[in-house]
Protein backbone atom coordinates (compact mmCIF):
# COMPACT_ATOMS: atom_id res chain seq x y z
CA UNK A 1 0.00 0.00 0.00
CA UNK A 2 1.55 3.14 -1.44
CA UNK A 3 1.71 6.00 1.46
CA UNK A 4 0.37 9.65 0.37
CA UNK A 5 1.91 12.48 0.45
CA UNK A 6 1.10 13.81 3.77
CA UNK A 7 2.05 10.77 5.69
CA UNK A 8 5.58 10.49 3.92
CA UNK A 9 6.17 14.45 4.76
CA UNK A 10 5.07 13.23 8.09
CA UNK A 11 6.98 10.60 8.30
CA UNK A 12 10.06 12.49 7.26
CA UNK A 13 9.48 15.49 9.90
CA UNK A 14 9.64 12.49 12.67
CA UNK A 15 12.78 11.93 11.89
CA UNK A 16 14.63 15.30 11.91
CA UNK A 17 16.31 15.20 15.19
CA UNK A 18 15.63 18.52 17.36
CA UNK A 19 18.19 21.13 17.48
CA UNK A 20 20.08 21.51 20.44
CA UNK A 21 20.39 24.73 21.90
CA UNK A 22 23.83 26.73 21.75
CA UNK A 23 25.08 28.59 24.84
CA UNK A 24 27.48 31.65 23.13
CA UNK A 25 29.88 32.39 25.88
CA UNK A 26 29.79 36.50 26.83
CA UNK A 27 32.55 38.18 25.27
CA UNK A 28 34.48 40.92 27.34
CA UNK A 29 33.80 44.40 27.06
CA UNK A 30 37.18 46.44 25.95
CA UNK A 31 37.74 49.88 26.48
CA UNK A 32 37.14 50.77 22.91
CA UNK A 33 33.70 48.54 22.54
CA UNK A 34 31.72 50.30 24.70
CA UNK A 35 28.32 47.94 24.05
CA UNK A 36 27.39 45.40 26.08
CA UNK A 37 25.16 42.92 24.85
CA UNK A 38 22.08 43.28 26.06
CA UNK A 39 20.97 40.86 28.44
CA UNK A 40 17.79 39.85 30.58
CA UNK A 41 17.87 40.93 34.17
CA UNK A 42 15.95 38.60 35.04
CA UNK A 43 17.99 35.77 34.40
CA UNK A 44 19.92 35.07 38.04
CA UNK A 45 23.13 34.06 38.48
CA UNK A 46 23.89 30.48 38.68
CA UNK A 47 25.61 27.71 40.14
CA UNK A 48 23.50 26.69 41.40
CA UNK A 49 20.77 28.22 39.37
CA UNK A 50 17.57 28.77 40.99
CA UNK A 51 14.04 28.77 39.35
CA UNK A 52 15.72 26.65 36.26
CA UNK A 53 12.71 24.53 36.18
CA UNK A 54 10.04 26.79 36.04
CA UNK A 55 7.95 25.83 33.37
CA UNK A 56 4.94 28.66 33.74
CA UNK A 57 5.14 32.44 33.41
CA UNK A 58 4.50 34.32 36.72
CA UNK A 59 2.51 37.00 36.83
CA UNK A 60 4.07 40.59 36.36
CA UNK A 61 5.65 42.23 39.43
CA UNK A 62 5.65 45.70 40.72
CA UNK A 63 9.28 47.74 40.01
CA UNK A 64 9.87 47.42 44.01
CA UNK A 65 8.83 43.43 44.63
CA UNK A 66 10.71 42.59 40.67
CA UNK A 67 13.55 43.74 42.57
CA UNK A 68 13.33 42.24 45.75
CA UNK A 69 12.71 38.85 43.83
CA UNK A 70 15.88 39.76 41.66
CA UNK A 71 17.75 40.15 44.62
CA UNK A 72 16.33 37.17 46.80
CA UNK A 73 17.55 35.21 43.56
CA UNK A 74 21.07 36.40 43.65
CA UNK A 75 21.28 35.92 47.82
CA UNK A 76 19.91 31.97 47.09
CA UNK A 77 22.94 31.52 44.48
CA UNK A 78 25.55 32.80 47.08
CA UNK A 79 24.13 31.18 49.92
CA UNK A 80 24.12 27.72 47.98
CA UNK A 81 27.54 29.06 46.83
CA UNK A 82 28.52 29.26 50.39
CA UNK A 83 27.19 25.89 51.25
CA UNK A 84 29.41 24.00 48.72
CA UNK A 85 32.79 25.65 49.77
CA UNK A 86 32.09 25.66 53.54
CA UNK A 87 35.18 23.59 55.20
CA UNK A 88 33.78 22.91 58.43
CA UNK A 89 36.77 20.43 58.62
CA UNK A 90 38.72 23.11 59.00
CA UNK A 91 36.32 26.37 60.85
CA UNK A 92 36.94 24.46 64.47
CA UNK A 93 36.39 24.52 67.01
CA UNK A 94 32.55 24.32 67.19
CA UNK A 95 32.13 27.51 68.99
CA UNK A 96 34.34 29.20 65.72
CA UNK A 97 32.38 27.16 63.15
CA UNK A 98 28.92 28.55 64.94
CA UNK A 99 30.09 31.87 65.06
CA UNK A 100 31.00 32.21 61.43
CA UNK A 101 27.91 30.97 60.31
CA UNK A 102 25.79 32.96 62.59
CA UNK A 103 24.33 35.59 60.84
CA UNK A 104 25.00 33.55 57.01
CA UNK A 105 22.63 30.94 58.58
CA UNK A 106 19.94 33.26 59.55
CA UNK A 107 20.54 35.56 56.67
CA UNK A 108 20.30 39.70 55.91
CA UNK A 109 18.95 41.49 52.61
CA UNK A 110 22.26 40.26 50.95
CA UNK A 111 22.55 43.83 49.05
CA UNK A 112 25.74 43.91 48.18
CA UNK A 113 26.56 40.73 46.85
CA UNK A 114 23.11 41.05 44.68
CA UNK A 115 24.34 44.12 43.34
CA UNK A 116 28.27 43.05 42.37
CA UNK A 117 26.05 40.72 40.03
CA UNK A 118 23.97 43.41 38.98
CA UNK A 119 27.26 45.51 37.82
CA UNK A 120 28.71 42.35 36.14
CA UNK A 121 25.87 41.83 34.21
CA UNK A 122 25.13 45.69 33.66
CA UNK A 123 28.44 45.80 31.22
CA UNK A 124 27.62 42.41 29.45
CA UNK A 125 29.37 39.82 31.73
CA UNK A 126 28.01 36.52 33.07
CA UNK A 127 27.16 36.95 36.14
CA UNK A 128 28.02 33.35 37.42
CA UNK A 129 31.62 34.41 36.94
CA UNK A 130 31.71 36.69 39.39
CA UNK A 131 29.48 34.14 41.60
CA UNK A 132 32.61 33.73 44.41
CA UNK A 133 33.34 37.37 44.20
CA UNK A 134 29.69 37.77 45.37
CA UNK A 135 30.05 34.99 47.87
CA UNK A 136 33.47 36.57 48.95
CA UNK A 137 31.63 40.19 49.52
CA UNK A 138 28.76 38.58 51.94
CA UNK A 139 31.08 36.76 54.40
CA UNK A 140 33.49 39.93 54.50
CA UNK A 141 30.38 42.12 55.16
CA UNK A 142 29.19 39.33 57.67
CA UNK A 143 32.66 39.50 59.42
CA UNK A 144 32.26 43.55 59.74
CA UNK A 145 28.82 43.10 61.71
CA UNK A 146 30.58 40.46 64.49
CA UNK A 147 32.66 42.73 65.46
CA UNK A 148 30.64 45.60 64.76
CA UNK A 149 28.00 44.55 67.45
CA UNK A 150 30.83 43.45 69.76
CA UNK A 151 32.21 47.53 69.48
CA UNK A 152 28.36 48.52 70.15
CA UNK A 153 27.81 46.06 72.59
CA UNK A 154 24.54 44.48 70.83
CA UNK A 155 22.59 42.26 71.93
CA UNK A 156 20.31 41.63 68.73
CA UNK A 157 20.78 41.39 65.45
CA UNK A 158 18.00 40.51 62.38
CA UNK A 159 15.52 39.55 65.83
CA UNK A 160 17.96 37.03 67.19
CA UNK A 161 21.22 36.98 69.80
CA UNK A 162 24.18 38.73 68.27
CA UNK A 163 27.38 36.45 67.99
CA UNK A 164 29.20 37.18 70.82
CA UNK A 165 25.94 37.28 72.93
CA UNK A 166 25.66 33.77 71.60
CA UNK A 167 28.67 32.52 72.52
CA UNK A 168 28.37 33.86 76.05
CA UNK A 169 24.99 32.06 76.58
CA UNK A 170 26.49 28.95 75.05
CA UNK A 171 30.06 29.36 77.20
CA UNK A 172 27.44 29.93 79.97
CA UNK A 173 25.10 26.44 79.32
CA UNK A 174 27.92 24.24 77.58
CA UNK A 175 31.10 25.34 79.98
CA UNK A 176 29.70 26.22 83.05
CA UNK A 177 30.94 29.93 83.18
CA UNK A 178 29.45 32.75 84.70
CA UNK A 179 29.54 36.73 84.52
CA UNK A 180 32.22 38.89 83.44
CA UNK A 181 34.31 35.24 82.33
CA UNK A 182 31.43 34.08 80.03
CA UNK A 183 31.07 37.97 78.57
CA UNK A 184 34.67 37.42 77.74
CA UNK A 185 34.74 33.96 76.59
CA UNK A 186 31.77 34.82 74.18
CA UNK A 187 33.46 38.34 73.12
CA UNK A 188 36.74 36.29 71.95
CA UNK A 189 35.28 33.73 70.51
CA UNK A 190 33.08 36.11 67.96
CA UNK A 191 36.28 38.18 67.50
CA UNK A 192 38.27 35.16 66.28
CA UNK A 193 35.44 34.07 64.19
CA UNK A 194 34.97 37.04 62.32
CA UNK A 195 38.80 37.15 61.63
CA UNK A 196 38.67 33.50 60.27
CA UNK A 197 35.59 34.99 57.97
CA UNK A 198 38.51 37.41 56.57
CA UNK A 199 40.84 34.77 55.84
CA UNK A 200 37.57 32.63 54.13
CA UNK A 201 36.77 35.88 52.13
CA UNK A 202 40.67 36.20 50.02
CA UNK A 203 40.01 32.01 49.77
CA UNK A 204 36.55 32.64 47.91
CA UNK A 205 38.17 35.53 45.92
CA UNK A 206 40.92 32.98 44.45
CA UNK A 207 38.41 30.61 43.06
CA UNK A 208 37.57 33.36 40.44
CA UNK A 209 40.45 32.21 38.71
CA UNK A 210 40.67 28.56 40.27
CA UNK A 211 36.84 27.92 39.12
CA UNK A 212 35.95 30.73 36.50
CA UNK A 213 38.96 31.54 34.39
CA UNK A 214 38.88 34.98 36.03
CA UNK A 215 42.17 36.76 34.77
CA UNK A 216 44.83 36.27 38.24
CA UNK A 217 46.19 40.14 37.39
CA UNK A 218 42.38 41.32 38.04
CA UNK A 219 41.81 38.93 40.95
CA UNK A 220 45.50 40.14 42.82
CA UNK A 221 44.13 43.79 41.97
CA UNK A 222 40.50 42.93 44.29
CA UNK A 223 42.00 41.76 46.92
CA UNK A 224 44.89 44.24 46.97
CA UNK A 225 42.04 46.73 47.06
CA UNK A 226 40.37 44.74 49.64
CA UNK A 227 42.70 44.29 51.92
CA UNK A 228 43.97 47.61 51.50
CA UNK A 229 41.96 50.50 50.63
CA UNK A 230 38.67 48.88 52.21
CA UNK A 231 39.57 47.05 55.26
CA UNK A 232 41.99 50.48 56.10
CA UNK A 233 39.31 52.54 55.17
CA UNK A 234 36.38 50.34 57.25
CA UNK A 235 38.24 49.96 60.12
CA UNK A 236 39.11 53.81 60.07
CA UNK A 237 35.69 54.81 59.86
CA UNK A 238 34.85 52.38 62.89
CA UNK A 239 37.64 54.16 65.30
CA UNK A 240 36.32 57.35 64.06
CA UNK A 241 32.61 56.47 65.30
CA UNK A 242 33.98 55.22 68.08
CA UNK A 243 36.02 58.29 69.02
CA UNK A 244 33.36 60.76 67.68
CA UNK A 245 30.48 59.27 70.14
CA UNK A 246 33.11 60.58 72.69
CA UNK A 247 33.74 64.13 71.26
CA UNK A 248 31.78 67.42 71.88
CA UNK A 249 29.47 68.03 68.76
CA UNK A 250 31.52 71.33 68.38
CA UNK A 251 34.48 69.62 67.36
CA UNK A 252 32.75 67.92 64.89
CA UNK A 253 31.04 69.59 61.50
CA UNK A 254 28.84 67.38 58.77
CA UNK A 255 31.46 66.72 56.47
CA UNK A 256 33.30 64.77 58.94
CA UNK A 257 30.60 62.65 60.00
CA UNK A 258 29.82 62.15 56.47
CA UNK A 259 33.69 60.92 55.49
CA UNK A 260 32.94 58.37 58.71
CA UNK A 261 29.96 57.03 57.13
CA UNK A 262 31.37 56.38 53.80
CA UNK A 263 34.30 54.66 55.09
CA UNK A 264 32.29 52.71 57.65
CA UNK A 265 29.53 51.49 54.75
CA UNK A 266 29.82 53.39 51.26
CA UNK A 267 33.83 51.83 50.72
CA UNK A 268 32.86 48.15 50.98
CA UNK A 269 29.39 49.04 48.67
CA UNK A 270 31.49 51.23 45.97
CA UNK A 271 34.22 47.50 46.06
CA UNK A 272 30.96 45.45 45.31
CA UNK A 273 30.01 47.97 42.33
CA UNK A 274 33.78 48.11 41.10
CA UNK A 275 34.08 44.07 41.62
CA UNK A 276 31.04 43.12 39.60
CA UNK A 277 32.26 45.86 36.56
CA UNK A 278 35.90 44.45 36.48
CA UNK A 279 34.75 40.70 36.09
CA UNK A 280 32.20 41.39 33.84
CA UNK A 281 34.81 43.31 31.32
CA UNK A 282 37.76 40.79 32.33
CA UNK A 283 39.64 43.76 32.70
CA UNK A 284 42.04 44.65 35.64
CA UNK A 285 41.23 48.66 34.78
CA UNK A 286 40.34 50.79 37.29
CA UNK A 287 39.72 53.84 34.95
CA UNK A 288 37.86 52.12 32.59
CA UNK A 289 34.53 53.87 31.81
CA UNK A 290 31.86 51.32 32.96
CA UNK A 291 34.06 50.82 36.09
CA UNK A 292 34.44 53.98 37.16
CA UNK A 293 30.68 54.78 36.67
CA UNK A 294 29.62 51.55 38.83
CA UNK A 295 32.22 52.58 41.57
CA UNK A 296 30.31 56.00 41.66
CA UNK A 297 26.95 54.53 41.86
CA UNK A 298 27.66 51.74 44.19
CA UNK A 299 29.78 54.04 46.30
CA UNK A 300 26.79 56.80 46.73
CA UNK A 301 24.07 54.52 47.10
CA UNK A 302 26.10 53.17 50.04
CA UNK A 303 26.04 56.55 51.48
CA UNK A 304 22.08 56.86 51.01
CA UNK A 305 21.87 53.51 52.59
CA UNK A 306 23.75 54.32 55.75
CA UNK A 307 21.77 57.97 55.98
CA UNK A 308 18.08 55.96 55.74
CA UNK A 309 20.22 53.05 58.37
CA UNK A 310 20.48 56.34 60.76
CA UNK A 311 16.61 57.04 60.19
CA UNK A 312 15.29 53.55 60.82
CA UNK A 313 17.89 53.48 63.94
CA UNK A 314 15.92 55.68 65.23
CA UNK A 315 12.35 55.76 64.07
CA UNK A 316 12.19 52.28 62.32
CA UNK A 317 9.90 49.16 63.74
CA UNK A 318 11.88 47.09 66.50
CA UNK A 319 10.45 43.94 65.11
CA UNK A 320 10.84 44.76 61.47
CA UNK A 321 14.42 45.72 62.29
CA UNK A 322 15.61 43.01 64.11
CA UNK A 323 17.37 45.27 66.07
CA UNK A 324 16.86 47.67 69.10
CA UNK A 325 15.77 51.21 68.06
CA UNK A 326 16.85 54.29 69.94
CA UNK A 327 20.32 52.18 70.98
CA UNK A 328 21.88 54.85 69.04
CA UNK A 329 20.71 57.58 71.11
CA UNK A 330 22.23 55.26 74.21
CA UNK A 331 25.33 54.56 72.75
CA UNK A 332 25.86 58.55 71.86
CA UNK A 333 26.26 58.52 67.88
CA UNK A 334 27.09 61.40 65.87
CA UNK A 335 24.80 60.85 62.88
CA UNK A 336 23.70 63.85 60.79
CA UNK A 337 20.38 63.57 62.51
CA UNK A 338 22.31 64.49 66.17
CA UNK A 339 24.35 67.15 64.63
CA UNK A 340 21.70 69.14 62.87
CA UNK A 341 19.21 69.00 65.46
CA UNK A 342 21.38 70.44 67.89
CA UNK A 343 22.88 73.33 65.69
CA UNK A 344 18.78 73.93 65.78
CA UNK A 345 17.34 73.44 68.87
CA UNK A 346 16.87 76.15 71.69
CA UNK A 347 18.79 75.81 75.04
CA UNK A 348 16.59 74.18 76.99
CA UNK A 349 15.94 70.98 74.06
CA UNK A 350 19.52 71.12 73.25
CA UNK A 351 20.39 70.40 77.00
CA UNK A 352 17.09 67.48 76.86
CA UNK A 353 19.19 65.95 73.72
CA UNK A 354 22.62 65.72 75.30
CA UNK A 355 21.95 64.85 79.00
CA UNK A 356 20.27 61.74 76.97
CA UNK A 357 23.05 61.41 74.56
CA UNK A 358 25.90 58.84 74.79
CA UNK A 359 23.92 57.88 78.16
CA UNK A 360 23.29 53.85 78.37
CA UNK A 361 20.88 54.14 81.08
CA UNK A 362 18.61 56.40 79.20
CA UNK A 363 15.06 55.25 79.95
CA UNK A 364 12.67 54.57 77.05
CA UNK A 365 10.75 57.87 78.01
CA UNK A 366 13.92 59.97 77.33
CA UNK A 367 14.80 58.66 74.30
CA UNK A 368 11.57 59.05 73.12
CA UNK A 369 11.01 62.47 73.87
CA UNK A 370 14.59 62.90 71.74
CA UNK A 371 13.84 60.73 69.02
CA UNK A 372 10.51 63.66 69.16
CA UNK A 373 12.87 66.74 68.69
CA UNK A 374 14.84 64.90 65.93
CA UNK A 375 11.81 64.83 63.85
CA UNK A 376 10.68 68.46 65.27
CA UNK A 377 13.78 70.30 64.60
CA UNK A 378 14.64 68.67 60.85
CA UNK A 379 17.04 66.16 61.81
CA UNK A 380 15.62 63.30 60.29
CA UNK A 381 14.22 64.88 57.56
CA UNK A 382 17.45 66.61 57.16
CA UNK A 383 19.32 63.23 56.54
CA UNK A 384 15.98 61.92 54.57
CA UNK A 385 17.23 64.91 52.11
CA UNK A 386 20.43 64.09 51.82
CA UNK A 387 20.04 60.27 51.14
CA UNK A 388 17.95 61.53 48.80
CA UNK A 389 20.65 63.56 47.05
CA UNK A 390 23.00 60.28 47.44
CA UNK A 391 19.98 58.78 44.93
CA UNK A 392 20.18 61.22 42.52
CA UNK A 393 23.71 61.23 42.17
CA UNK A 394 24.09 57.62 41.84
CA UNK A 395 21.81 57.08 39.04
CA UNK A 396 23.62 60.10 37.35
CA UNK A 397 26.52 58.19 37.62
CA UNK A 398 24.67 55.21 35.38
CA UNK A 399 24.73 57.40 32.64
CA UNK A 400 27.54 55.97 30.68
CA UNK A 401 25.99 52.59 30.75
CA UNK A 402 23.64 51.44 27.47
CA UNK A 403 19.83 50.96 28.46
CA UNK A 404 19.54 47.58 29.31
CA UNK A 405 17.42 45.61 31.90
CA UNK A 406 20.38 45.28 34.60
CA UNK A 407 20.45 49.29 34.30
CA UNK A 408 16.88 49.32 35.40
CA UNK A 409 17.53 46.85 37.66
CA UNK A 410 20.06 49.06 39.53
CA UNK A 411 17.81 52.63 39.34
CA UNK A 412 15.68 50.24 41.28
CA UNK A 413 18.12 49.27 43.72
CA UNK A 414 19.21 52.70 44.37
CA UNK A 415 15.53 53.96 45.22
CA UNK A 416 15.25 51.31 47.17
CA UNK A 417 17.94 52.22 49.13
CA UNK A 418 15.88 55.28 50.65
CA UNK A 419 12.73 53.65 50.74
CA UNK A 420 13.55 50.62 52.98
CA UNK A 421 11.98 49.99 56.11
CA UNK A 422 14.40 47.25 57.23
Amino acid sequence: MTKSKTQKAKAAKAKVPPKKAIKRPVKPVSQKTAKPAAKKAAKPAATPRPGSAAATKPAPLNPLARLLEEVKKRKECVHQYLKLKDRPDRFLPEDIYRGMHSYLGIGGKSLRPAVCLFCCGAVGGDEDKALPAAAAIEVYHTWTLVHDDIIDRDKLRRGAATVHEELTQRAVKRLGLKGEEARHYGTSMAILAGDLQQGWTIALLTELVRERGVNPILVLQLILDLEIDVQSALIEGEALDVQYSKMPLESLNEEKILAMLWKKTGALYQFAGKAGAMIGIDQPNNKHPYVEALSQFTSHCGMAFQLQDDILGILGNEKTLGKPVGSDIREGKRTVIVYHSLNAAPRAERNLILKTLGNPKATPAQVKSVTQLFVKLGGIEHAAELAQKYVRKAVTALEPLPDTEYKQLLMQWADYMVNRTF
